[in-house]
Formats: C-alpha cells, sequence, structure tokens
C-alpha cells in the first residue's frame, strides 16, 4: 500500500492508504477526502481533482501530460505544482506523499 497525506485549504490532514497502480483521486474518494470532487471519474476530463504536489515530491511525481495540462486550464488558481489526481499513478517511489487540496475545485 501506498500512503499519502491530502491537506485541505484549512489545514487539515488526511493520511490514506491505496494500492499501486491506483491513482491519487481513486484513493481520495474511496476514502472520502473532502475536496476531492472527481466529476469525471478520473477520465482526464474535468479538473475538479486538482492539487498541488509538495515540492519535496515533485520530481517523483513527473510534469504532468499535454492533456492534463489541457485540463488544468480549467482549474482554479493553478500553479506550477498543480496537478490532477487522477492522473498521479501510485507506486512504491511515491509512499508517503503529501498533496494539497486548493480551496475550490473548478
Amino acid at each position: 500500500m501506498v500512503a499519502i497525506t491530502f491537506i485541505e485549504y484549512n489545514g487539515t490532514a488526511h493520511q490514506v492508504e491505496g494500492p499501486e497502480g491506483a491513482t491519487a483521486m481513486e484513493t481520495a474518494v474511496r476514502n472520502g477526502v473532502p475536496g476531492i470532487v472527481a466529476e469525471c471519474g478520473g477520465a482526464c476530463a474535468c479538473a475538479t481533482c486538482h492539487v498541488y504536489v509538495d515540492e519535496a515530491w515533485a520530481d517523483k511525481v513527473g510534469e504532468p501530460s499535454e492533456m492534463e495540462e489541457g485540463m488544468l486550464d480549467f482549474a482554479t488558481d493553478v500553479r506550477p505544482s498543480s496537478r490532477l489526481s487522477c492522473q498521479i499513478k501510485l507506486t512504491a517511489a511515491l509512499d508517503g506523499i503529501v498533496l494539497n487540496i486548493p480551496e475550490t475545485q473548478g
């Protein structure tokens, strides 16, 4: 299992675990993490699972694909660390990752 800490905009932390191969978004939804809406169900067709990757994890997560960058155009308050959590596949290398949730999705 891969441990993920989701941190809400207000600072509330949610520590959850997901199996390797799942996405961060799937893991958030399965564990009822507030702020991850996931309207498209993980198809990279919306921006309602937007997160900010903690700086310490940026290199391990990698860069967004061109398709993901296009969807991030619809997100609110996009930053250099912005990613769609549906596009972050869990691997052993990401065990302990920290993802911050923006104040609003959209």
